[in-house]
């Protein structure tokens, strides 16, 4: 990814996992058509200049292949990285409409364990979800 620095988010995904993928797809198909503001940018980590990415984030480690393969993650424009959960909730949250209160609702102190929580299951669990594949398991640590 060497367009330069954009004004649009970039949400970094795992392209291998099928369920990544396809989440990802809903999102572009789903979420953008209520876009009221701004684009965002997906992008596999595979493929992205990751850092360049964490260049734009201040070059402090916080995007790497590592951390990509574990989480997705939001680039604001800003280069404020968000992870996991947040990074679902900054995702909503730019989408507007119910999306975006939705995504208020995950960012909450009393909620955002539960939401990372749940974040947690499902990324340790995705190859066995809907669309998933035993590509899409988390490497182990």
């Amino acid at each position: 990814m060497s367009e330069g620095r954009t004004t649009d988010p970039v949400l970094v995904f795992d392209g291998d996992c099928a369920f990544c993928s396809s989440c990802v797809q809903f999102a572009e198909r789903y979420l953008r058509a209520s876009l009221s503001s701004a684009d965002w940018t997906g992008v596999p980590f595979q493929f992205a200049d990751l850092a360049e990415l964490d260049a734009r984030a201040g070059g402090t480690g916080l995007i790497s292949r590592e951390r990509a393969e574990q989480e997705v993650l939001w680039l604001t424009p800003r280069g404020d990285v968000y992870g996991g959960a947040q990074a679902v909730a900054r995702l909503l949250m730019r989408s507007g409409g119910a999306w975006a209160y939705l995504g208020a609702l995950l960012t909450l102190a009393p909620v955002r364990p539960l939401a990372a929580l749940g974040y947690r299951w499902v990324a340790r669990n995705r190859h066995r979800l809907p669309g998933g594949t035993p590509a899409c398991s988390l490497p182990r640590r």
